[in-house]
């Protein structure tokens, strides 16, 4: 059986997604005050932290689970960016140009852009950027 598309279009979007952590607390507050949204709101056994294109981030504590680090790429604006990075660095938290984490303390210029990487407290590698991803093959610095 193959592809059938539905016979509307149809829009689908992501709603929510878990973050585990062995400290959901800690975890979904540093997300929230980092990025400058509300306070986490309980739902059930998740802490959720809504971001602005109606997608909550819903932390859980990860119990006896080893908690498998996770990418999360967020486009923000100019002053979000300056804002978000200002916090980075006020906290002295590490931060990265790139996502192997070779070259700490820089900004990366993909795409005309600003782009940063840094870990939340459970080890996920958080990262803010200004410009979405294009063509790769046009990027020949950080």
């Amino acid at each position: 059986m193959g592809y059938v598309p539905f016979s509307s279009p149809m829009t689908i979007k992501l709603n929510h997604t878990i973050v585990h952590s062995r400290d959901p607390r800690a975890a979904a507050e540093f997300f929230a005050e980092i990025f400058g949204f509300g306070p986490p709101v309980p739902f059930g056994p998740f802490l959720g932290v809504k971001v602005d294109n109606e997608v909550t981030l819903d932390f859980l504590d990860a119990a006896d689970m080893e908690v498998q680090t996770q990418h999360y790429a967020f486009l923000v604006g100019e002053a979000e960016f300056d804002q978000i990075f200002g916090r980075i660095r006020s906290r002295g938290l590490s931060c990265w140009a790139d996502p192997g984490k070779k070259h700490p303390g820089e900004i990366n210029r993909h795409f005309g852009g600003r782009g940063v990487y840094f870990d939340d407290p459970s080890g996920h590698l958080l990262e803010i950027i200004t410009k979405p991803y294009g063509d790769w093959s046009s990027i020949t610095s950080r």
